[in-house]
Protein backbone atom coordinates (compact mmCIF):
# COMPACT_ATOMS: atom_id res chain seq x y z
CA UNK A 1 0.00 0.00 0.00
CA UNK A 2 1.28 3.44 -0.93
CA UNK A 3 2.02 6.02 1.74
CA UNK A 4 -0.44 8.91 1.70
CA UNK A 5 0.52 12.54 1.25
CA UNK A 6 -1.44 15.77 1.52
CA UNK A 7 -0.59 18.29 -1.20
CA UNK A 8 -1.47 21.97 -0.86
CA UNK A 9 -2.71 22.89 -4.32
CA UNK A 10 -3.25 26.54 -5.26
CA UNK A 11 -3.65 26.35 -9.03
CA UNK A 12 -0.22 27.84 -9.69
CA UNK A 13 2.68 26.13 -11.41
CA UNK A 14 4.69 25.68 -8.19
CA UNK A 15 2.07 23.69 -6.33
CA UNK A 16 1.27 21.72 -9.49
CA UNK A 17 4.94 20.74 -9.76
CA UNK A 18 5.00 19.78 -6.07
CA UNK A 19 2.00 17.51 -6.68
CA UNK A 20 3.72 15.76 -9.59
CA UNK A 21 6.90 15.36 -7.56
CA UNK A 22 4.90 13.70 -4.78
CA UNK A 23 3.29 11.38 -7.32
CA UNK A 24 6.70 10.55 -8.83
CA UNK A 25 7.92 9.59 -5.35
CA UNK A 26 5.13 7.06 -5.16
CA UNK A 27 2.72 8.79 -2.80
CA UNK A 28 -1.04 8.38 -2.79
CA UNK A 29 -1.80 12.10 -3.02
CA UNK A 30 -4.80 13.92 -1.58
CA UNK A 31 -5.08 17.59 -2.58
CA UNK A 32 -6.28 20.45 -0.40
CA UNK A 33 -7.56 23.53 -2.21
CA UNK A 34 -8.40 26.63 -0.16
CA UNK A 35 -11.20 29.05 -0.87
CA UNK A 36 -10.19 31.77 1.56
CA UNK A 37 -11.85 34.80 0.01
CA UNK A 38 -9.03 35.46 -2.41
CA UNK A 39 -9.33 38.11 -5.09
CA UNK A 40 -10.58 35.72 -7.77
CA UNK A 41 -11.75 32.12 -8.15
CA UNK A 42 -9.69 31.43 -11.25
CA UNK A 43 -6.91 29.79 -9.28
CA UNK A 44 -9.41 27.53 -7.49
CA UNK A 45 -10.80 26.31 -10.80
CA UNK A 46 -7.26 25.76 -12.09
CA UNK A 47 -6.35 23.77 -8.98
CA UNK A 48 -9.37 21.52 -9.52
CA UNK A 49 -8.34 20.91 -13.12
CA UNK A 50 -4.74 20.12 -12.13
CA UNK A 51 -5.89 17.64 -9.48
CA UNK A 52 -8.25 15.98 -11.94
CA UNK A 53 -5.53 15.80 -14.58
CA UNK A 54 -3.25 14.10 -12.04
CA UNK A 55 -6.11 11.74 -11.10
CA UNK A 56 -5.86 12.79 -7.45
CA UNK A 57 -8.85 13.36 -5.16
CA UNK A 58 -9.24 16.86 -3.79
CA UNK A 59 -11.17 18.74 -1.14
CA UNK A 60 -11.99 22.44 -1.21
CA UNK A 61 -11.75 24.03 2.22
CA UNK A 62 -13.71 27.26 2.57
CA UNK A 63 -12.51 29.60 5.28
CA UNK A 64 -13.04 33.29 6.01
CA UNK A 65 -10.40 35.89 6.84
CA UNK A 66 -12.68 38.90 7.41
CA UNK A 67 -9.87 41.09 8.75
CA UNK A 68 -8.26 40.99 5.27
CA UNK A 69 -4.80 42.63 5.49
CA UNK A 70 -3.74 41.83 1.93
CA UNK A 71 -4.43 43.05 -1.59
CA UNK A 72 -5.33 39.43 -2.41
CA UNK A 73 -8.19 39.63 0.10
CA UNK A 74 -9.26 43.26 -0.23
CA UNK A 75 -10.34 44.44 -3.68
CA UNK A 76 -10.12 47.98 -2.38
CA UNK A 77 -6.34 47.63 -2.20
CA UNK A 78 -4.57 47.76 -5.54
CA UNK A 79 -2.24 44.91 -6.49
CA UNK A 80 0.93 46.76 -7.27
CA UNK A 81 2.55 46.34 -10.66
CA UNK A 82 6.07 47.00 -9.46
CA UNK A 83 8.21 43.88 -9.13
CA UNK A 84 9.27 43.55 -5.53
CA UNK A 85 12.87 43.68 -4.52
CA UNK A 86 15.08 44.17 -1.50
CA UNK A 87 13.65 43.38 1.91
CA UNK A 88 10.20 44.86 1.39
CA UNK A 89 7.33 42.38 1.77
CA UNK A 90 4.69 43.13 -0.89
CA UNK A 91 1.04 43.86 -0.15
CA UNK A 92 0.08 40.51 -1.72
CA UNK A 93 1.35 38.82 1.45
CA UNK A 94 -1.59 37.24 3.30
CA UNK A 95 -0.95 37.31 7.07
CA UNK A 96 -0.35 33.81 8.41
CA UNK A 97 -1.54 32.08 5.23
CA UNK A 98 0.89 29.16 5.21
CA UNK A 99 0.54 28.71 8.98
CA UNK A 100 -3.21 28.35 8.45
CA UNK A 101 -2.94 26.12 5.38
CA UNK A 102 -0.33 23.83 6.91
CA UNK A 103 -2.38 23.53 10.10
CA UNK A 104 -5.37 22.27 8.11
CA UNK A 105 -3.12 19.92 6.14
CA UNK A 106 -1.54 18.65 9.36
CA UNK A 107 -4.91 17.87 10.90
CA UNK A 108 -5.99 16.10 7.72
CA UNK A 109 -2.73 14.14 7.50
CA UNK A 110 -2.87 12.97 11.11
CA UNK A 111 -6.53 11.99 10.80
CA UNK A 112 -5.96 9.73 7.78
CA UNK A 113 -2.48 8.50 8.62
CA UNK A 114 -0.67 10.42 5.86
CA UNK A 115 3.10 10.44 6.16
CA UNK A 116 3.88 13.74 4.45
CA UNK A 117 2.58 17.17 3.49
CA UNK A 118 3.84 18.71 0.23
CA UNK A 119 3.92 22.45 -0.37
CA UNK A 120 5.23 24.24 -3.46
CA UNK A 121 6.92 27.13 -1.67
CA UNK A 122 10.33 28.29 -2.81
CA UNK A 123 12.68 30.87 -1.35
CA UNK A 124 14.65 32.07 -4.38
CA UNK A 125 13.45 34.48 -7.06
CA UNK A 126 10.24 35.05 -5.11
CA UNK A 127 8.31 37.93 -3.59
CA UNK A 128 9.91 37.81 -0.15
CA UNK A 129 7.09 36.16 1.81
CA UNK A 130 8.36 35.15 5.27
CA UNK A 131 6.28 31.96 5.26
CA UNK A 132 8.03 30.65 2.12
CA UNK A 133 11.49 30.48 3.67
CA UNK A 134 13.44 27.45 4.96
CA UNK A 135 13.55 28.69 8.57
CA UNK A 136 9.74 28.90 8.63
CA UNK A 137 9.39 25.26 7.60
CA UNK A 138 12.07 24.24 10.09
CA UNK A 139 10.07 25.94 12.85
CA UNK A 140 6.84 24.28 11.71
CA UNK A 141 8.51 20.88 11.82
CA UNK A 142 9.20 21.56 15.50
CA UNK A 143 5.50 22.34 15.98
CA UNK A 144 4.62 18.96 14.46
CA UNK A 145 7.13 17.12 16.65
CA UNK A 146 5.89 18.73 19.85
CA UNK A 147 2.23 19.44 19.19
CA UNK A 148 0.74 16.34 17.56
CA UNK A 149 0.11 12.80 18.71
CA UNK A 150 2.11 11.49 15.76
CA UNK A 151 5.01 13.74 16.75
CA UNK A 152 5.19 12.89 20.44
CA UNK A 153 4.92 9.19 19.60
CA UNK A 154 8.04 9.50 17.45
CA UNK A 155 6.48 9.33 13.97
CA UNK A 156 6.18 13.00 12.99
CA UNK A 157 4.48 13.91 9.74
CA UNK A 158 7.02 15.29 7.28
CA UNK A 159 6.76 18.73 5.68
CA UNK A 160 8.13 18.39 2.16
CA UNK A 161 9.07 21.59 0.31
CA UNK A 162 10.89 20.08 -2.69
CA UNK A 163 11.14 23.39 -4.56
CA UNK A 164 12.46 25.46 -1.68
CA UNK A 165 15.93 26.14 -3.13
CA UNK A 166 15.02 26.22 -6.83
CA UNK A 167 14.69 29.27 -9.03
CA UNK A 168 11.49 29.56 -11.02
CA UNK A 169 13.31 28.32 -14.13
CA UNK A 170 14.47 25.25 -12.22
CA UNK A 171 10.92 24.53 -11.10
CA UNK A 172 9.69 24.82 -14.69
CA UNK A 173 12.42 22.46 -15.93
CA UNK A 174 11.58 19.93 -13.20
CA UNK A 175 7.87 20.20 -13.94
CA UNK A 176 8.45 19.84 -17.65
CA UNK A 177 10.34 16.57 -17.08
CA UNK A 178 7.37 15.31 -15.05
CA UNK A 179 4.90 16.51 -17.69
CA UNK A 180 3.14 18.92 -15.36
CA UNK A 181 0.17 20.44 -17.26
CA UNK A 182 1.38 24.04 -16.99
CA UNK A 183 -1.31 25.12 -19.45
CA UNK A 184 -3.88 24.40 -16.72
CA UNK A 185 -2.16 26.62 -14.14
CA UNK A 186 -2.70 30.29 -13.30
CA UNK A 187 -0.18 32.66 -11.73
CA UNK A 188 -1.54 36.20 -12.10
CA UNK A 189 -2.62 37.93 -8.90
CA UNK A 190 -5.41 39.63 -10.80
CA UNK A 191 -8.38 37.59 -11.97
CA UNK A 192 -8.80 38.94 -15.47
CA UNK A 193 -9.57 36.99 -18.61
CA UNK A 194 -5.85 37.06 -19.44
CA UNK A 195 -2.81 37.45 -17.14
CA UNK A 196 -1.97 41.10 -16.51
CA UNK A 197 1.73 40.59 -17.29
CA UNK A 198 2.66 43.27 -14.75
CA UNK A 199 2.34 41.84 -11.23
CA UNK A 200 5.19 40.05 -9.42
CA UNK A 201 3.74 36.64 -10.12
CA UNK A 202 3.35 37.26 -13.86
CA UNK A 203 6.89 38.68 -13.99
CA UNK A 204 8.49 35.67 -12.32
CA UNK A 205 6.48 33.20 -14.40
CA UNK A 206 7.52 34.85 -17.68
CA UNK A 207 11.13 35.18 -16.51
CA UNK A 208 11.20 31.53 -15.44
CA UNK A 209 9.93 30.18 -18.73
CA UNK A 210 12.34 32.40 -20.66
CA UNK A 211 15.35 31.28 -18.60
CA UNK A 212 14.27 27.64 -18.83
CA UNK A 213 14.02 27.93 -22.62
CA UNK A 214 10.53 26.47 -22.53
CA UNK A 215 7.38 27.95 -24.06
CA UNK A 216 4.57 28.73 -21.62
CA UNK A 217 1.74 26.59 -22.99
CA UNK A 218 -0.84 28.77 -21.19
CA UNK A 219 -0.08 31.65 -23.57
CA UNK A 220 -2.06 31.30 -26.79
Amino acid sequence: MKNKAIVLLSGGLDSATALYIAKARGYDCRCLIFDYGQRHRKEINCAKRVASSAKCPYQIIKISLPWKGSSLLDKGVRVRSKVSGGKEIPNTYVPGRNVIFLSFALSYAEAIGAKSIFIGAHAQDYSGYPDCRPDFFSAFRNVISRGTKAGVEGRPIKIEAPLINLKKSGIIKAGSRLRVPFALTWSCYRGGREPCGKCDSCHYRAKGFKEAGIKDASIK
